[in-house]
This record gives C-alpha cells, sequence and structure tokens, in this order.
C-alpha cells in the first residue's frame, strides 16, 4: 500500500514540471533535502487515508429507513398513539358499563361499657368483637339505552383517533419524503456547481499560460478568474443548502444530525409526464380514502350518538340489586341442659292442717360461646330490591343535555365539512402546481439542450480566439442557469406528483 502511494506520488510530482502553473513548486520541492521530501509524503499518505477512511465512514440512508427512523421516533405520533389508547380505554369501560356491578364489604368492631349486643340486639355492659360482612350486586336494567349509546359513542370515538394516528404517520411520512427529495435536489445542484467550478477552472488554467506569454489581454484572465470565485461561492452556497436540508430531514427522523449521511438517488430520468386523472376524480378519491375526511366522518356519527345519549336522561331508570349479609358477636352464647332434679316449688298443699311443700322438676343449663361458622351460618339475610327512578323535575338537566348535544353534532358537521371544502380546494391548488411544474419541466428540459449547444460551439470558438471572454462567460452562465432550473422543476415536479399520490391514499416509498 506505502509503494503504490509513493509512486503515485512520484508520479504526481512528475506531471507537475509539464505544467507552467506548477513549475514553480516543483522547483522548489526538487530543491529539498530527502528528509523533508519523506515528510511531505507522510503527509500526503496521511491525507489520502483520512480521505479514505471518510469516505466509507458515509453513512448510506434510503427513503424507505428514513420514513421508518421517523415513524418510529415522532413524538406527535407517539402522542397520537397514547390518545388512541386512551379512546380504547374508555370504549371498553363503556362496554363493561352495562355489566352488574359486585362489591363485598368486611368490618371488625370492639365495644366497651353499655352497648347492643349484635346479635340478640339487647342491652350488655361488657367488652364485645363483632364483624359484619355484605355482598352487594347491582345492575341497570332500563335508563333509556345511555349505556348502549354511550358504548356507541365511544366506539365511533376510538375509530376516529385510529385515524387522527394514520393521518399523524401519512402528514409525517410525506414531510420526510419531501425533505429526502430536498437534499437530493440540493446534492445535483452542488454537483452541477462543482461541474462549471472544474470547466472554469480548466479556462483559467489555460488563460494563466496564455497570459504569461502576453498572448492575451490581461482583462481575459481576470474576469475568467472572477468567474471562477462566483462558481467557488456557488459551491460553498449549495453545500450549505445540502447540509440544511440534511438537518431538516434528521428533525423530522428525530435523530442526532449527521452530515456524513449519503442519501439513495432515486431515479427520475424517466418522470411520467402524463399525470393520470384531474382535480375531480382525485377529490372523489381523496374524500373516500384520506383519513383525515374519516376520522371527521366519525366524529360526526359520534356526536349524533351523543344526542341519543342526552335525550335518555328524559326516561325512568329500572334497576335491580341483591345482597347477602351476615355477622358474628363475641357475646353471642347458648344454653346447654346439664341436668334435672327435683326441688321444692313455692305452692304447698294441706296434709292433716300441715302445709306440705309441692315438689317440681328444674333442668340446669351451662352457657357456652356459640362458634365464628355456627353464627356465620345462622344470622346471615339476604335481600332483593327492584327501583324505579322517575324524572319529574331535574332542573332543566336533560333538556340542556340535549341541547348542548346538538350543538356539538352541529359543530361536528361544520367541521366536516370544513376538511372537505378545504381538501377540495388543496387538490385543485395541488393538481394546478403539479401541471404548472410539468410544463416548465418541459421547456427547462429544451432549454438545456439549446444552451449546452450554444456553450459548446463559444467555448470552441472562444478556445479559438473567435469571441472575448464577455461572451464565453454570458454562454456559460445561460447554460449553468438552464441546468439549475432543470434539475429544480425536475424535483419541483416530483415533489407535486408526490403530493396528489398523498392525496389518493397511494404514497408509496419507491
Amino acid at each position: 500500500m506505502l509503494n503504490t502511494e509513493v509512486v503515485s506520488l512520484t508520479c504526481w510530482m512528475g506531471e507537475l514540471k509539464h505544467k507552467p502553473l506548477y513549475k514553480d513548486i516543483y522547483k522548489r520541492i526538487k530543491t529539498m533535502k530527502p528528509r523533508i521530501i519523506t515528510c511531505i509524503v507522510c503527509l500526503f499518505l496521511i491525507g489520502r487515508k483520512e480521505s479514505y477512511s471518510q469516505t466509507n465512514n458515509d453513512q448510506k440512508l434510503t427513503l424507505r429507513q428514513s420514513v421508518e427512523a421517523a415513524l418510529n421516533n415522532n413524538l406527535l405520533i407517539k402522542q397520537t398513539d397514547l390518545q388512541m389508547k386512551a379512546a380504547g380505554v374508555n370504549l371498553s369501560q363503556a362496554k363493561s358499563n352495562v355489566l352488574p356491578d359486585l362489591f363485598g364489604t368486611a368490618g371488625h368492631g370492639l365495644n366497651q361499657g353499655r352497648s347492643i349486643d349484635p346479635f340478640s340486639n339487647s342491652y350488655i355492659n361488657q367488652q364485645v368483637n363483632y364483624d359484619n360482612y355484605n355482598v352487594s350486586s347491582g345492575v341497570v336494567l332500563f335508563n333509556g339505552f345511555q349505556l348502549q349509546n354511550l358504548v356507541k359513542q365511544n366506539s365511533l370515538t376510538y375509530e376516529a383517533n385510529k385515524m387522527d394516528l394514520q393521518q399523524t404517520k401519512e402528514n409525517v411520512m410525506l414531510n420526510v419524503i419531501l425533505a429526502y427529495l430536498q437534499i437530493l435536489n440540493n446534492e445535483e445542484l452542488l454537483q452541477q456547481s462543482i461541474n462549471q467550478a472544474e470547466v472554469t477552472r480548466k479556462q483559467v488554467e489555460r488563460l494563466h499560460v496564455l497570459n504569461e506569454a502576453g498572448a492575451i489581454a490581461p482583462g481575459q484572465f481576470y474576469d475568467l478568474k472572477g468567474q471562477l470565485a462566483n462558481d467557488e461561492l456557488a459551491i460553498v452556497n449549495n453545500q450549505n443548502a445540502v447540509n440544511a436540508s440534511k438537518l431538516t430531514l434528521s428533525q423530522l427522523m428525530n435523530v442526532p444530525y449527521a452530515a456524513n449521511v449519503r442519501p439513495e438517488k432515486v431515479t427520475a430520468d424517466t418522470l411520467s409526464l402524463n399525470y393520470v386523472g384531474d382535480s375531480k376524480s382525485l377529490y372523489e378519491i381523496s374524500v373516500k380514502q384520506l383519513a383525515i375526511v374519516r376520522a371527521a366522518e366519525l366524529r360526526q356519527q359520534s356526536a349524533q350518538k351523543s344526542v341519543q345519549v342526552a335525550k335518555g336522561n328524559f326516561y325512568p331508570t329500572i334497576g335491580l340489586s341483591g345482597s347477602f349479609n351476615t355477622n358474628y358477636s363475641s357475646a353471642a352464647s347458648k344454653d346447654i341442659a346439664v341436668n334435672t332434679i327435683e326441688v321444692p316449688s313455692d305452692d304447698y298443699v294441706n296434709v292433716n292442717g300441715s302445709k306440705v311443700s309441692v315438689m317440681t322438676t328444674r333442668t340446669n343449663f351451662s352457657s357456652q360461646k356459640i362458634s365464628y361458622s355456627d353464627q356465620f351460618n345462622n344470622n346471615y339475610n339476604t335481600s332483593l330490591y327492584l327501583s324505579i327512578s322517575v324524572p319529574i323535575f331535574n332542573r332543566f338537566f336533560a333538556k340542556n343535555r340535549v341541547a348542548l348535544a346538538k350543538l356539538d353534532l352541529q359543530n361536528a358537521e361544520v367541521a366536516a365539512q370544513t376538511v372537505k371544502t378545504q381538501l377540495s380546494q388543496n387538490i385543485d391548488q395541488a393538481f394546478f402546481n403539479m401541471e404548472a411544474a410539468m410544463e416548465r419541466y418541459k421547456t427547462l428540459q429544451q432549454q438545456v439542450t439549446d444552451f449546452s449547444e450554444s456553450y459548446r460551439t463559444a467555448e470552441v470558438r472562444f478556445n479559438a480566439g473567435a469571441i472575448n471572454q464577455v461572451d464565453y462567460i454570458i454562454a456559460k452562465n445561460n447554460v449553468e442557469r438552464a441546468r439549475i432550473n432543470f434539475i429544480s422543476a425536475k424535483y419541483d415536479y416530483i415533489f407535486r406528483t408526490k403530493i396528489l399520490d398523498y392525496y389518493q391514499n397511494k404514497l408509496t416509498l419507491d
């Protein structure tokens, strides 16, 4: 590798002595010491290595990669996706509201001193621990179909949010495509300016030799040097435009800016100059397929369901509920018979003038705590409750809710019509811009051909000394301007066709 580079440098030095502009440089190099020449060779190799490394570090970027990165990183898309998920949660809750609810409660208490025994409802004067358990459920049987209409309303809102997400993705996709094509446009302009500067530089080198020999007027040489400065300034401006368009694409992709990104070229030489369709047919297609129109229509339908939900407040509400209850008390006890004995009673009989007590039987009992499980089973009770609530007067709540819902519906209808009207106007404008760009492209294509032939003739005549530098610069500027305009017209036409493809929902990455 080193030997090859040294040979290349040696050849380059050998060529210097044959070029008048570099004779002085060659003489200086020849008078240098070998050690200095070795340093120059090393610096030359390092520069070549850095240039080679920089070329290999260029990041290739395709249009599809750009769009995919933007769709994954764009914060607006993420925010819209979160809004869609929130609408999905609301829809899930609306569906769940139709189902019966179920609640369970458990409580534990401690009483000291005089209190009511929750088991016997009698007063006691001792410490009592008690527990209460309850399971209840309720379901709305009828409330003017509000629950059912809420499900439909939230379903339409969720679908509208899905369309919003699709619309946001399509907008980002379109903006990335336009930014990507803008880079290609600016890179072609940069290459055009580099080519023009190279042509001018060769003429400056030729005129320098002639001017040194006194074969031309000095003004001719300096006029061409001024033109070379203009061409080099154009290179700087176009390079800045390339970097600016890369920055724009990086911001749309939400990735760090990298100046070494190299977008893949898009073939534009086989452009179709007969775009199929007209503005009316494009509008009819876009109204049916474009996400923004579909979202507006879905929100209009959702607003219609909202009116039906509000009207449900005029109807009675029928509900069914039930519960299961039981409790426990530490004071609860029961008596258990132990034995039976005969004992004298308070009654007596006269026997021969003597009072003899009447014997009676008495059962002895012992107190025993009732177990937790026995109380749980013995104390339960159930209930079933059917309720009907009739709205006789609710301070015009239902009436005002319906009025507000109707206003929201009218607003949704106006918004949907506004979207369609703006869409029709935008398509008309986009189709007009496309046709204008197409005609400009055709005209400039012919102009480039004509000015290229004119410049070729002027260059031959200028080299032969038949015309002056002014005529040559005019011819050169004419063809350069025509080529620059043609490049801009070409990509402008591509821009316009992509926008029309977007309106037809057939935007591709090809």
